[in-house]
């Protein structure tokens, strides 16, 4: 199903997922927006028009300068994705966290399919402040005011690549979950980050191709769950399962009914 659309949310429970993983983005109007970049993608947008976007011109179609409203003239589910070729083409928009979240609990409740958790990733950077986000104390207010409203707070993991957002949570939101994404651009161990970060996460979610018995080890020394990301092949899924993480951010969860 499209990636971040209330389709694939509820193609997911149906799977048996435990956990909701989304991104959001926040509006030229201060809405939070469910996307995995705060621009419009060239590999999954359809404009009004029906042509498509290049990908040389896709940061111009930057969603923190759009009103939501204008966000609706985009579709994301047409275009065919060229790394999903068995993705389902429905005509769908970028929905707001709001939305996602009020189609979630009204489907579980309606199908008995148990309480929903969700996870999700500010798309925030230092050196895009003010450019494709506020800065990370507005963010995480427009956020938390939406989880607020929603009265869903025991259910949510706050996860970001971008330490400030953790820190603001840490500092305003103690309460709350939070999961450090690590990317290896710049190699770093993980009691690096945990000194950078200033406090222990409740889960440490790094790149499973960065994974080891030693990885695992520390983490449960730690106290730390372990949630790699993005797990997309069942042999993989299989040996990090064995290795004694807690679990595995994936595209593909239709798979783990194959895991023994």
């Amino acid at each position: 199903m499209p990636e971040n659309t209330i389709p694939a949310f509820i193609k997911a429970i149906d799977i048996g997922v435990t956990t909701l993983e989304l991104d959001v983005v926040i509006t030229g109007d201060k809405q939070v927006l469910v996307s995995h970049e705060p621009f419009f993608n060239h590999e999954i947008t359809t404009l009004a028009n029906g042509s498509f976007i290049n990908e040389e011109d896709e940061k111009k179609f930057n969603i923190y300068k759009m009103p939501y409203e204008q966000t609706l003239q985009f579709d994301v589910g047409l275009k065919p994705h060229p790394r999903f070729p068995h993705q389902q083409k429905i005509k769908v928009n970028k929905p707001l966290l709001s939305e996602m979240i009020e189609s979630v609990e009204t489907y579980t409740q309606q199908n008995s399919k148990g309480v929903m958790y969700y996870n999700i990733e500010t798309k925030c950077l230092p050196n895009t402040d003010d450019i494709f986000h506020p800065k990370p104390s507005e963010f995480v207010e427009l956020l938390m005011k939406v989880i607020a409203a929603k009265n869903i707070k025991e259910r949510v993991i706050i996860q970001s690549f971008d330490m400030r957002t953790l820190q603001y949570l840490k500092a305003n939101f103690p309460s709350m979950q939070t999961s450090l994404l690590y990317e290896p651009v710049v190699i770093k161990e993980l009691a690096q980050q945990i000194k950078e970060l200033g406090f222990v996460p409740d889960i440490y979610s790094p790149d499973h191709t960065t994974v080891n018995q030693s990885l695992v080890n520390e983490c449960k020394e730690k106290g730390v769950k372990l949630l790699p990301w993005t797990v997309n092949d069942l042999k993989i899924m299989q040996g990090l399962k064995q290795m004694g993480v807690n679990g595995v951010i994936s595209d593909y969860p239709n798979l783990f009914d194959q895991l023994s």
